[in-house]
């Protein structure tokens, strides 16, 4: 199944429902806006779709936190897509989910910053690297996009 319908504040939203012979496996996609009220819209859609495929609760949980902070850094340290979106997608597989958001790029790789008491800011990633089984950045042409596999190891190695 295939859909993109429109949501508030111009907000794209494309979907994917992938369950197949007893794999057990789900794939969506949303495009938001570069902007910061986008968090909120990601982290809504991810919660209800991780809920409506029963996954743990901590999974949901951290998954919420995960993508709040991956969203807002996407709109805090680098450019949007060319069409002015980040998008965000997510696949859960035997209770496993992968988030990912991806960018136009900025101009620093992603990486936790150190441990500092008297920094106001830089301690999301070092929480997302908390939370994630595994995590990584991928660059390519098209953008930056950054990884995260919550409740299990990912499909894919970081590098």
């Amino acid at each position: 199944m295939n859909a993109e319908t429109r949501m508030p504040g111009s907000e794209c939203r494309e979907a994917n429902s992938v369950l197949s012979g007893g794999i057990g496996m789900s794939a969506q996609t949303l495009r938001v806006p570069w902007k910061p009220s986008s968090g909120r819209a990601a982290r809504r859609a991810l919660v209800a779709s991780l809920r409506d495929l029963e996954v743990d609760s901590t999974v949901v949980g951290e998954a919420e936190i995960v993508i709040s902070e991956l969203v807002g850094n996407a709109v805090r340290h680098a450019k949007p897509l060319p069409d002015g979106t980040i998008r965000v997608a997510w696949t859960v597989r035997h209770g496993v989910v992968e988030v990912e958001v991806t960018d136009g790029g900025g101009p620093t790789i992603p990486r936790p910053a150190p441990r500092s008491v008297m920094a106001a800011t830089g301690r999301g990633l070092r929480i997302v690297r908390g939370l994630a089984h595994e995590w990584g950045v991928l660059e390519d042409r098209a953008g930056r996009t950054v990884w995260v596999s919550l409740g299990g190891p990912s499909r894919r190695r970081s590098r």
